[in-house]
């Protein structure tokens, strides 16, 4: 008599808690289709904000008061920042709460020191999540087991690349405060050498436009020529991913896990030259065509590496593996 085969019995839905640290991500994270607990408190306070902000939160989005949360049952927690393991860990969960499986997502390289620091979850017991290759080659994990799970981006409404302004888009949050690493020093060089705007929280303390809603900044984006991205030393971020969605050429330095993304005179252009990146960027105000044909490139090269179906599955597996 032939075999039967079937197909494994699907994830039984899990509650997870976590905290609400960056918006766009737990929004791209809450396509996995299990219940999100975020922790909150009566002031909102940053990390325990909750269901806030504009972003379009699903149904499998809820909210943990933090005065009823070791009275709430959960199957896995999520920890974001290092006061989620630190202090919230500690103060806030029950000892069964902490014993649940456990995973930290570490959303950015080591700050302190790029090559020797210690990831301060020293727990065999959980694990380490890594949104680069890059930042799971710069963490010291000690005895934590690490993995990396790409980031997934999900566009929130039609943006679809015009590049009719003759002028190019930053896209950092506090520019002003993080300085040099995130190139501000390279940013007001280019900007007094070609057409060049910058967006984001506080920019307008740097001569920027200001914070653009989330769900807004791909359509906003996408008239302009190209994305610009002068950082030394950051992980991937979503921003930049998104304008690749959209169709914008990148141009930026060719540092962290941005030198695998960009391939140079194809998708957009990658250099660690300052001078060489201004003028590429020149070219592309000349060359619309050049731009659009980089940027075209770019939109099929992000949808097959940060495509959010990919995302879901690395997720779904992540989950069944600790929680099964």
């Amino acid at each position: 008599m032939a075999s039967i085969h079937t197909s494994p019995p699907a994830l039984p839905r899990r509650r997870i808690l976590t905290w609400h640290v960056h918006g766009n991500y737990l929004y791209y994270l809450s396509q996995v289709p299990h219940d999100f607990y975020l922790v909150t408190d009566a002031g909102r306070t940053p990390g325990r904000s909750g269901r806030s902000g504009t972003l379009p939160w699903g149904d499998n989005v809820h909210e943990a008061p933090v005065e009823r949360l070791q009275a709430m049952e959960f199957d896995l927690v999520l920890y974001q920042s290092r006061q989620n393991w630190d202090e919230d860990r500690l103060m806030l969960l029950s000892e069964a709460q902490r014993a649940l499986p456990r995973i930290y997502l570490e959303h950015d390289p080591p700050q302190q020191n790029p090559t020797d620091q210690r990831h301060w979850v020293d727990d065999p017991g959980a694990l380490l999540v890594q949104v680069t290759p890059f930042n799971a080659l710069m963490w010291d994990a000690g005895r934590t087991p690490q993995r990396v799970i790409e980031h997934g981006v999900q566009l929130l409404g039609p943006a679809r690349y015009t590049g009719r302004r003759a002028c190019g888009i930053m896209v950092v949050n506090q520019l002003q405060r993080r300085g040099r690493k995130l190139g501000l020093d390279l940013y007001q060089s280019a900007a007094g050498q070609l057409p060049l705007e910058l967006v984001g929280m506080e920019s307008n303390l740097v001569g920027g436009l200001g914070e653009i809603d989330n769900a807004a900044l791909p359509a906003f984006m996408a008239d302009y020529r190209f994305f610009f991205h002068p950082v030394r030393y950051t992980s991937l971020g979503l921003a930049l991913i998104e304008a690749m969605a959209v169709g914008l050429p990148v141009v930026g330095l060719a540092t962290t896990e941005l030198s695998t993304v960009i391939r140079s005179g194809e998708n957009g252009y990658i250099d660690t030259r300052p001078e060489r990146l201004v003028q590429v960027m020149q070219q592309l105000l000349r060359d619309p065509g050049l731009a659009e044909e980089w940027g075209e490139a770019g939109r099929r090269a992000a949808a097959e590496r940060f495509g959010i179906g990919r995302f879901v599955a690395d997720w779904q597996a992540t989950i069944a593996e600790l929680t099964s």
